[in-house]
């Protein structure tokens, strides 16, 4: 496999040539914000959180999907960027419902997280207050679209390790949404095998455990990366 050459933050590194320049700066140590981004299942470029400045183009490029190339010069902490990313969750506050003080995933949320690290301190823009719903007709779980970033994780993880497919998303634009089967209700649908993979892939408290009180929600990614290197290695590391 033929090795490349670049440079990130004005660090000299090196990366498989099917890598992207999200894979090549963890490998490195080097920090890229993302939201949609989940290890082991494919990219999507949904969030634009990891856009970066690569050198000859005057487009931002997000990390997640762009391959790496021999002598990319790749900058990612720019002010310029750090504005674009501190807008981007500055739009997803607004244009959902998120109260971090009543949400099950509160002290244990990528978004929550990501808007400590970029300065957020108070939204700029207008609150949209869209009228979502809660379908906890699960036995076992629940999902509060209030909550949820689009980011399509649960989508990914259902098709892709599940091999499921239970979740799709519907909509356009602010009507964008993600469905169980045909838009029925969770607890309803056929495909769903409750395995909780999806639960545990969401970054939020969008997708919550039934009976989860405030503060309660937590991520065992563990448990996905454990799948995914069965799958890919059949390898049954315990």
């Amino acid at each position: 496999m033929t090795v490349k050459t670049l440079t990130i933050n004005e660090q000299l590194i090196s990366a498989h040539e099917e890598q992207t320049i999200l894979e090549a700066a963890q490998d490195s140590g080097i920090h890229i914000p993302t939201l949609c981004h989940l290890e082991g299942v494919t990219d999507v470029g949904a969030c634009r959180l990891c856009l970066v400045e690569v050198t000859g183009t005057q487009k931002l490029l997000p990390a997640c999907v762009t391959k790496v190339a021999e002598d990319m010069e790749v900058c990612t902490n720019s002010k310029r960027l750090q504005q674009y990313r501190r807008m981007i969750i500055e739009m997803l506050f607004a244009e959902g419902n998120h109260i971090c003080s009543v949400c099950v995933a509160n002290g244990n949320c990528e978004l929550q997280d990501l808007a400590i690290e970029m300065g957020m301190d108070h939204v700029r823009l207008d609150y949209q207050f869209p009228k979502r719903k809660v379908d906890a007709s699960h036995d076992r779980f629940g999902i509060d679209h209030n909550r949820c970033v689009l980011c399509t994780r649960c989508v990914r993880v259902c098709d892709e390790i599940e091999g499921a497919h239970t979740w799709d998303m519907a909509g356009r634009g602010t009507n964008s949404h993600v469905i169980t089967d045909l838009n029925q209700p969770w607890g309803t649908s056929q495909t769903c095998t409750s395995c909780g993979k999806c639960v545990n892939a969401c970054p939020t408290g969008a997708l919550f455990y039934q009976g989860s009180s405030v503060g309660e929600m937590k991520h065992d990614r563990a448990k996905l990366e454990f799948l995914v290197t069965a799958r890919e290695k059949h390898q049954w590391l315990f």
